[in-house]
């Protein structure tokens, strides 16, 4: 028997219980994790409430990420042995492959040997954070040293990761975030710029930072009324390439900016990497190298135990956290 998080109906952090199963082996091409940490993303609160883009049968589990030692390899398995130190890529469906629990199976093409510098609460910080952004900002945008790039959401795990990828193709990173609380935080982080919604109008911040050029790359999870401000501030044939829905008003059509400066309005989802075994190859390589020569540091802001998993997505929803929220096992 081993204990994992599930949820019998969709609701508040309050749904989640953490129930003993009885495991079974790993299949053809899989490996067992014992879990020493897991970290948690947007998407599982999501996922929890049932506004998900993925719709579970209950009792269902989550989680998109792990960091452990394998435990048990199934057959056809090459490359991993048990009592290797490993991560977890996200899967496409954690409904299939959750990750909250002391002992989980995934596909082995999923499991990556971390550098052995890490610490576990660390090594459950990184698949998530920087696949996402590598996807949008390296191979989708093609950001380089040349371009201005606006990270919105700036302090979440996604956003910081960004700012780490932008500048380490030596791109000038501008980091939008709500209150002035962040603001010392996004710079130490490596933000070239910050940007204080509350308190500075956002297109000429904006406008004032990258001057006649504009503002080629945008990256966004919130949609709603800050589409307008970023893409008045685009330059032309920009793009903004939107990977989530925070926002909780509608999202307006600029119509003229798009118009006017033939801009690409792009929606973004990790899976376009993670699904693809080249760009996926092409990804981790990027992101280890980064993790090796600490150009790449996954910020973790705050660790709770696995009993307190309710507290955790108290925690996560918050929207109080600068970082990964990560639970260790």
């Amino acid at each position: 028997m081993t204990r994992i998080v599930r949820f019998h109906q969709h609701g508040g952090p309050e749904v989640l219980r953490i129930e003993e199963v009885d495991l079974p082996p790993p299949g053809h091409g899989e490996v067992q994790i014992r879990v020493k940490a897991f970290g948690l993303n947007r998407a599982e609160a999501l996922l929890r409430a049932g506004n998900y883009i993925e719709t579970p049968t209950l009792p269902s589990g989550l989680g998109l990420e792990a960091a452990g030692v394998i435990e048990t390899i199934g057959e056809g398995v090459t490359g991993l042995t048990p009592g290797d130190a490993v991560s977890v890529i996200p899967p496409q469906s954690m409904v299939r492959w959750p990750a909250y629990g002391e002992l989980v199976t995934f596909p082995a093409r999923l499991i990556v040997k971390h550098p052995a510098s890490l610490d576990w609460q660390t090594a459950a910080a990184i698949w998530m954070p920087y696949l996402t952004a590598y996807g949008a900002l390296v191979e989708i945008a093609k950001l380089g040293g040349q371009d201005f790039v606006v990270i919105t959401a700036a302090s979440s795990s996604v956003g910081l990761a960004a700012i780490q990828i932008a500048n380490s193709v030596g791109a000038t990173t501008i980091a939008v975030t709500r209150a002035s609380a962040k603001r010392q935080a996004l710079l130490d982080a490596g933000a070239t710029h910050v940007v204080v919604l509350e308190e500075e109008y956002l297109v000429r911040r904006l406008s004032q930072i990258a001057g006649p050029q504009g503002i080629r790359v945008v990256f966004d999870p919130i949609g709603g009324p800050i589409f307008e401000p970023l893409t008045a501030a685009m330059s032309k044939g920009g793009i903004l390439i939107e990977y989530g829905g925070l926002s909780s008003d509608p999202t307006p059509f600029p119509l003229a900016a798009v118009l006017g400066k033939t801009l690409t309005l792009r929606g973004y989802l990790v899976h376009e990497i993670t699904g693809n075994p080249e760009k996926l190859e092409a990804a981790k390589a990027f992101i280890l190298e980064g993790l090796e020569d600490d150009t790449l540091t996954p910020i973790v802001d705050r660790t709770f135990p696995f009993d307190q998993i309710v507290e955790a997505h108290r925690y996560l929803e918050s929207n109080e956290q600068f970082g990964k929220i990560v639970v260790t096992v």
